[in-house]
């Protein structure tokens, strides 16, 4: 999926495993059909599964991601009201791997990719509790610090512009870039809560169209409070979208801002994954025709 991204087989974790966690050598070790975009992933016998960094990066600055990502995962954890996964343990470089890679607990469930949960009013109910418990947690006077989504929309211009050249021959781009000129113009008004900050299919699991569980919880952190409002256009249709913003008391503003973001993190899905990740570039197309759809 990526120009620099790195491989990794079952005999290189069954080696790894091997060499620094020898507790759980002899597991059997099975790699994940995932949609994911970040980490390869192999489930270590039933409790366990190990995520390997995709792309090449300088080790010591991955392995202080992993950490940083460690740290908010077991703080989400501790208010999450829907299981979650917890750090185990942190791998380093070996057999031919050549960054840090993480250990966690394994969930069950089926990805919302493959059990499409987005007609259940039950499964909105679930995902704004989900996102409800967040926003109550302290942010202990943190603020949004990176340069991903979460900030200021206007911030994403430059970004923008690229992923519009880039759809030239893929979408409507003329119509998509009037509506990203009165999205980036929202103001924003309330201040930062703990976000979950990629509530896709992907990232979130389900049992008979209810929500029972949410994985890759290492973005937790502070951040606009309509940043988790993206699950809204990425899982749901009108109906229990509806429920979503009610259970959850959106304003219009709060709520027109969860669409700008879920717009901007769109348009960069359909065009860079086309060919490589095919999955997750529908999965932005439908999100941008839920989105034009909601404006007509």
């Amino acid at each position: 999926m990526h120009d620099d991204q790195v491989d990794v087989t079952a005999d290189i974790v069954a080696i790894l495993i091997r060499e620094q966690f020898p507790q759980w050598s002899g597991r059997a070790i099975q790699p994940l059909l995932s949609t994911g975009t970040v980490h390869a992933i192999f489930r270590i016998g039933d409790g366990l599964s190990a995520r390997f960094p995709l792309r090449l990066g300088d080790p010591t600055e991955t392995l202080a991601v992993l950490e940083r990502e460690a740290r908010a995962s077991a703080e989400l954890a501790q208010v999450s009201r829907f299981p979650v996964p917890e750090p185990v343990a942190l791998g380093k470089p070996g057999a031919g791997y050549p960054m840090p890679w993480s250990v966690q607990t394994w969930l069950p469930g089926t990805v919302a990719f493959d059990a499409d949960p987005s007609g259940s009013d039950a499964f909105a109910e679930d995902l704004a509790a989900f996102i409800a418990a967040l926003r109550d947690a302290e942010t202990r006077g943190r603020r949004f610090s990176g340069d991903n989504r979460g900030g200021v929309l206007a911030h994403h211009d430059d970004w923008m512009e690229k992923c519009f050249e880039e759809s030239e021959v893929l979408l409507d781009v003329p119509r998509l870039r009037r509506v990203w000129s009165h999205f980036r113009e929202l103001p924003r008004t309330g201040a930062d809560v703990m976000s979950h900050g990629d509530l896709i299919p992907g990232n979130v699991l389900v049992t008979g169209d209810r929500l029972s569980g949410v994985l890759d919880t290492g973005g937790f952190g502070p951040a606009d409070p309509a940043l988790d409002l993206v699950s809204g256009w990425h899982l749901l249709q009108p109906g229990p979208r509806d429920v979503l913003r009610r259970t959850l008391a959106c304003d219009d503003l709060e709520w027109e801002r969860g669409k700008a973001w879920a717009f901007e993190q769109a348009m960069g899905l359909v065009w860079y994954y086309a060919e490589s990740n095919p999955t997750m570039s529908r999965m932005g197309r439908r999100t941008l025709d839920r989105i034009l759809a909601s404006m007509e």
